[in-house]
């Protein structure tokens, strides 16, 4: 995939860029596996914005998407489309099953149109193929990994990720997640051969603040611009410091650095390393 920049007809678009969506092969979304979906703006039950920075953007429909794709195990797929998901950062294939059936998957990166892909517990180490982990050669990439047996992909599924399998020897497999961090996961869990799709989404710019809006994300406001009751950085007389030692978010807490995970998470036994390099527990 490449980035196209845009001609600078206006301000706004002097520094935009947009996707080329060269690898898509249809604009056209199979409507059996589309579902109605609504947006709640941020708000609860009682209308109240509760999240903020968020309302409006275009309507969208949800791509029932397959993350376990356990249910045709051995039965070959062939790539019928490559399509765009408005409801993620990656693309989507649409492939169709010998017996008929047709499903969306998440795209990896090389994919084409006629390939052919397979689930199962031991298949062929291909790109888009799915198999047990501990029947995956140690180094290669991959995406959509379960944590739990059954459950499902949960990680490693945005545009441009994979993770590393890197030692099988312990009891549980090792997996070095894209932020550097090294955890534990069962080795009869299902993970998918190769890289995410749209790797150069990341280099998109965005130019201006209404296509920001058009993906329903509303207006951020510093704090130190607000008044002092709106926020703990608000108050003084044009531009001034925050005036405190560490930054605070709207409700006092500290922000910015702050480590933000419990310490007494359940998951903490499954780190082995963080994302920093520092060890968390001892492997042997």
């Amino acid at each position: 995939m490449s980035v196209i920049k845009v001609k600078p007809t206006m301000p706004g678009r002097r520094q935009m860029s947009v996707s080329s969506f060269e690898e898509l092969t249809t604009s056209k979304a199979h409507k059996p596996l589309l579902k109605s979906k609504k947006r709640s703006s941020g708000r609860n039950s009682s209308g109240k914005i509760t999240i903020r920075h968020r309302g409006g953007g275009a309507k969208r429909h949800y791509r029932m998407v397959d993350f376990k794709r356990t249910d045709h195990q051995g039965v070959e797929a062939r790539v019928e489309t490559i399509e765009y998901d408005p409801n993620r950062n990656a693309y989507i294939i649409k492939v169709v099953y010998t017996n008929g059936d047709r499903r969306y998957h998440l795209a990896p990166a090389g994919i084409n149109v006629d390939d052919k892909i397979v689930t199962g517990e031991k298949v062929k180490v291909r790109t888009g193929n799915r198999l047990h982990i501990e029947n995956i050669p140690v180094g290669f990439a991959i995406y959509n990994i379960e944590l739990k047996p059954g459950r499902g992909g949960q990680i490693v599924r945005s545009a441009g990720a994979s993770a590393k399998l890197i030692s099988l020897e312990t009891k549980m497999a090792q997996i070095q997640l894209p932020s550097g961090e090294v955890r534990f996961v069962p080795k009869n869990a299902f993970a998918s051969i190769g890289t995410v799709s749209n790797a150069s989404h990341a280099n998109i710019k965005w130019g201006k603040a209404g296509r920001s809006r058009w993906r329903g994300k509303r207006p951020s406001v510093r704090g130190k611009v607000m008044n002092p009751i709106d926020h703990p950085h608000g108050g003084g007389e044009a531009a001034n410091s925050i005036g405190m030692k560490h930054p605070k978010t709207p409700w006092g807490l500290p922000a910015l650095g702050v480590k933000t995970r419990k310490r007494k998470s359940k998951t903490n036994i499954f780190r082995i390393r963080d994302r920093k390099g520092r060890n968390l527990i001892k492997t042997s």
